[in-house]
């Protein structure tokens, strides 16, 4: 019985004192690895295209499956990739109002310009962005704004899309990557 009484007063102390844990894995090659959480590096999406889909579901956009083609043809375009998304933030709130059938979401020519489907549009207006508007000196929202759109404010409003997803960028930058060496 007495043993009993000293064991149970062992475990007692043992669980009222913790003690600091570590661990470590064994790996072998590089002096240091990379390790993603939540995505394999195999298959990690570049984190604009993240962004852009948080942002479009936030809006609960019929977008959302076409983040990545906003990064592809903005990159071989040479245009901000978040510019057209917040071009469509504002003219029809990220794809939520349109007309039917038009693929345009962009108020683009008016919004009476038809593309056959949603690639072609993000494709064609990228192209039409960088030859009408960078090409020409135009290389930011706010001289582009006078030439796109006739309000006044059409810049400050998509600006203020274009820094909600590059703030949704941002987070998702800093959180979804750990070095360790």
């Amino acid at each position: 019985m007495k043993n009993l009484y000293i064991l149970i007063a062992l475990l007692l102390a043992l669980s009222i004192f913790p003690q600091k844990t570590y661990a470590a894995e064994n790996h072998s090659g590089s002096s240091a690895q990379l390790i993603a959480y939540g995505d394999s590096i195999s298959n990690m999406q570049d984190p604009r295209v993240l962004a852009l889909k948080n942002v479009f579901n936030k809006y609960n956009s019929p977008l959302t499956p076409y983040a990545d083609l906003y990064i592809k043809h903005a990159d071989k375009n040479g245009v901000d990739w978040k510019l057209l998304p917040a071009i469509s933030g504002l003219e029809s709130s990220f794809g939520r109002y349109y007309m039917p059938g038009s693929h345009n979401v962009y108020g683009w020519g008016g919004g009476y310009i038809y593309f056959q489907s949603w690639e072609e549009g993000i494709k064609n207006i990228n192209k039409a962005l960088k030859r009408n508007y960078i090409d020409k000196g135009a290389d930011n929202v706010y001289s582009i704004g006078p030439i796109y759109a006739e309000s006044p404010t059409w810049a400050v409003r998509v600006n203020r899309f274009m820094e909600e997803i590059n703030q949704e960028y941002i987070k998702i930058s800093t959180s979804n990557l750990t070095v360790t060496l």
